[in-house]
């Protein structure tokens, strides 16, 4: 996606838009608690939910799948922990305090960052033009078409994890609720403090699914079982991603857990917020994948391609792009049906949005070793 810098007129390209309780059995021993287990600081993390491993199919072969979701295929995991919620403004906060780590959009950009997402001869910018900020979502008065992603993203000057939407925003009130605004490098330095780690993509979707072979949803086919609603997605009574004065509803991240969780006791593994996972991200992986596998085997604890590759970025197809998951409260059934569990996208690694967040896993040895 080619995001305008408004104010400086320069042109950033963010790959981040094109860029969400059953077993299962037959499988064997796990080292770890069994079955599924919440932790409570003593037989396990607090707040994580042990997920002992097992086969699934990943990827999807549905009719609303896209083509870097396919095909179907069988993978097979070890046990492993998983925060039962995103990380909060308040987890975060407390990683902060502790530290004092700088997030990558409190600092002046690097052109060395910027160009590797950019056509290949892109002029440096006036260093005065490169200043801290991240990408905000502002929306439109009125609907629009739907191909150019820069009408309802900017960049924002001061936009951070404590002021999300631009200087004049603050998380005041909203402890709960998700950090955003944070880029896989930040990411990789909260797991370190908390002796985390991201989770993999295919930990990821098999934790999503909450047990369900192959369903469209976390909760499962049906988008609103009984009209109910089931994740903070964008609300059809206003065609996205218009959000002028005839809104009749509130934009942007909930607290977490607003939902009912899935069939692990996992709370918004759809919607609210993306989520950033370990993998770098090429659309045709699964392809890729699976020629390298032994015909009707699972793939055991696939850690996903050694680069990046998206034929939609044309002429920087390769630039270094990072799995994202879960789709986030811009996501609507009639535009972007992202929160579908097999849904996937990749994102600039250094890059922080106002839509995009992360939860975390760890190994029952690591908690061993830390407890």
């Amino acid at each position: 996606m080619l995001v305008r810098k408004r104010r400086f007129g320069i042109t950033i390209v963010c790959a981040v838009i094109v860029l969400a309780c059953v077993a299962f059995v037959g499988y064997r021993h796990i080292r770890g608690p069994e079955p599924l287990t919440l932790g409570d600081g003593k037989n396990g993390p607090l707040e994580m939910v042990w997920l002992p491993g097992g086969e699934f199919l990943m990827g999807s072969d549905h009719k609303q799948a896209r083509p870097n979701e396919g095909p179907a295929h069988k993978v097979r995991l070890d046990g492993y922990w998983i925060d039962r919620y995103d990380v909060t403004n308040a987890d975060f906060a407390r990683f902060i305090s502790e530290t004092h780590y700088v997030t990558t959009a409190e600092r002046k950009p690097r052109w060395e960052d910027l160009k590797v997402q950019l056509p290949p001869g892109t002029p440096e910018p006036d260093d005065s033009d490169l200043v801290p900020g991240a990408l905000v979502f502002v929306g439109t008065d009125r609907p629009v078409p739907l191909n150019d992603f820069s009408q309802w993203w900017a960049f924002v000057p001061g936009a951070d994890w404590r002021h999300p939407l631009g200087p004049d925003s603050t998380i005041e009130g909203k402890e709960t609720h998700p950090v955003v605004q944070v880029s896989r490098e930040d990411v990789q330095a909260y797991a370190a403090w908390a002796h985390k780690r991201l989770l993999t993509e295919a930990e990821w979707e098999y934790a999503a699914r909450g047990g369900l072979e192959q369903a469209n949803y976390a909760w499962g086919n049906d988008f609103s079982p009984g009209g109910e609603k089931m994740a903070n997605t964008w609300d059809e009574v206003q065609p996205f991603p218009v959000t002028g004065p005839s809104n009749t509803f509130k934009i942007g991240t909930k607290p977490v857990g607003s939902y009912r969780p899935n069939g692990y006791g996992l709370y918004d593994m759809s919607g609210n917020v993306w989520q950033w996972v370990a993998d770098w991200y090429r659309a045709d992986a699964f392809r890729v994948g699976l020629k390298r596998q032994p015909a009707g085997e699972a793939a055991v604890n696939p850690v996903g391609p050694s680069d990046s590759y998206d034929p939609e970025l044309g002429v920087t197809a390769h630039a270094p792009q990072r799995v994202i998951r879960g789709g986030s409260f811009l996501c609507s059934d009639s535009y972007c049906t992202s929160f579908r569990t097999s849904a996937r996208q990749g994102a600039d690694p250094m890059n922080s949005m106002s839509h995009l967040g992360f939860r975390l896993a760890m190994s029952h040895d690591q908690w061993e070793k830390n407890r």
